[in-house]
């Protein structure tokens, strides 16, 4: 049988590593997650889903770190410069690590250069949106709306993935909308209703509680399959506009420095987790479909993902206001 260490070592594949015990290596007391959202954000729901689970695996305490506000800035500094011993981790999304550096002239921090890429947790699609009581269901009718009157429609966002990509809807179906500012993406849900807005995009939590409530109606979603929580709904490519493809994530960071053994333990477990039924379906339930990567994996991932997003927000001259 293999003792704890050789299963470890098994499972993350190290069989070259040095022969030291994990318990000499990590972890060696409170293992703290910092969140760049507030209590409630779906990133921080999914870390919550694996705190616990992972608090046992590690026989140490999880804590949930939530640093909201400056656009994921001052929790991403936080982390650059904790100390590089995996007691200090970063669960982020597509915000701090692809949308910023396009944002920002200059950042405190590199979202490449200054992390260890663990692993992507999960991804989620925007669905774009009508009022319920709209004639408009499908795509192909929004978009003969807007194209009919340039200038004249409006879409709201309540944080900026969301508007990244209800502008690459307007990029890839040639269409013109003026945008409208939100504190938070349901804020714009009543402006939807009465009128003021044509059309938005939010995250397919948020979207299909509108939907499942009769209050709004969704066309297409923005990943290549359709979203197992709204399976009516076509892709984007299936409603014409293949173009439109973009999903926001979240991902799992440590301290640039980081040993290798513990980034790749870290890895190991949080895929334990990932694998547990119940685990799996309450991410599913919050809007997550779990696509984990290896470190290296997602190391590169991270690299065209600022790319993707950083060339969508030129195209579109997207500026902080």
């Amino acid at each position: 049988m293999l003792s704890r260490r050789g299963f470890g070592m098994a499972a993350a594949g190290w069989l070259a590593a040095p022969a030291i015990s994990r318990a000499d290596i990590w972890p060696r007391g409170r293992v703290t997650i910092v969140v760049p959202f507030p209590a409630g954000a779906a990133t921080d729901l999914g870390a919550r889903l694996y705190d616990e689970q992972l608090s046992i695996l590690w026989s140490q305490p999880v804590v949930v770190d939530n640093k909201g506000g400056g656009n994921g800035i001052p929790a991403a500094e936080t982390v650059a410069r904790a100390k590089p011993d995996g007691l200090t981790l970063f669960a982020t999304s597509a915000m701090t690590q692809a949308v910023n550096p396009a944002l920002y002239d200059k950042l405190t921090y590199d979202p490449v250069a200054d992390f260890e890429p663990i692993t992507r947790m999960g991804t989620s699609p925007f669905v774009l949106l009508v009022d319920a009581k709209s004639p408009i269901n499908i795509a192909a009718e929004l978009t003969a709306k807007l194209k009919a009157s340039p200038g004249n429609n409006n879409f709201g966002a309540g944080a900026l993935p969301a508007r990244v990509a209800s502008e690459l809807y307007k990029m890839e179906a040639g269409v013109e909308a003026v945008y409208v500012g939100y504190k938070s993406n349901p804020q714009a849900i009543p402006d939807l209703q009465s009128g003021l807005l044509s059309f938005m995009m939010i995250d397919t939590v948020n979207a299909k509680i509108a939907i499942d409530r009769g209050a709004l109606k969704g066309l297409f979603v923005t990943d290549t399959e359709r979203y197992a929580q709204l399976l009516d709904l076509p892709t984007a490519a299936e409603a014409g506009l293949p173009g439109v493809l973009l999903t926001t994530w979240t991902g799992y960071y440590a301290p640039k420095g980081t040993p290798a053994e513990v980034v790749h333990q870290i890895n190991a477990d949080i895929r334990k987790v990932a694998a547990m039924p119940a685990v799996r379906a309450r991410l599913e339930e919050t809007g997550w479909s779990p696509r984990l990567m290896s470190p290296e994996e997602f190391a590169a991932f991270t690299r065209s993902e600022k790319d993707r997003w950083g060339g969508i927000i030129r195209r579109a001259n997207i500026k902080l206001e």
